[in-house]
């Protein structure tokens, strides 16, 4: 668990660290250099979940050394599944990271949603339903395994 007040905002007292994958975790279909690392770390504090639609098919094989739950979305209204399975883990824990348009309806609907920009770019919904906007995962997770950096960022 990770607990941080953050002064004119409220506390925060996360459990799950729920993230879409393509264009997030990975660029066509690889996860990024030091993820795999970085979110080892983080599942210390956090349960992590990686939700995908897996457009290239490869998560599975990519995650499969990295301490998490993979969800790979089947059918139609991904955007609404990612909501249900964030509402379904207690949406006031989970911190979302995501860039797509099929992440708006997690991240505005997580305690803290978190967008990032990658090489395939960032939706401008995903934008809008977040709280933070970052240039890689890697610093989404090192905002919360050094807490003060959200303070820093979030306070009023």
């Amino acid at each position: 668990m990770i607990r941080v007040d953050i002064p004119g905002t409220g506390l925060f007292e996360f459990e799950h660290f729920v993230t879409d994958f393509s264009g997030t975790l990975s660029e066509d279909g690889a996860l990024l250099s030091g993820v795999k690392e970085k979110i080892n770390e983080l599942s210390e504090k956090l349960k992590i979940h990686v939700l995908t639609s897996d457009t290239f098919g490869r998560a599975r094989e990519e995650l499969k050394v990295v301490n998490c739950t993979i969800h790979v979305l089947e059918g139609e209204g991904h955007i609404v599944q990612k909501e249900k399975y964030v509402i379904n883990l207690g949406a006031d824990r989970v911190v979302a990271l995501g860039n797509g348009n099929n992440d708006e309806l997690m991240l505005k609907v997580a305690r803290l949603g978190i967008a990032v920009c990658l090489k395939e770019g960032c939706s401008t919904k995903a934008i809008q339903a977040s709280r933070i906007f970052v240039k890689s995962p890697i610093d989404a997770m090192n905002l919360l395994i050094f807490p003060k950096r959200l303070i820093a960022t979030l306070r009023v």
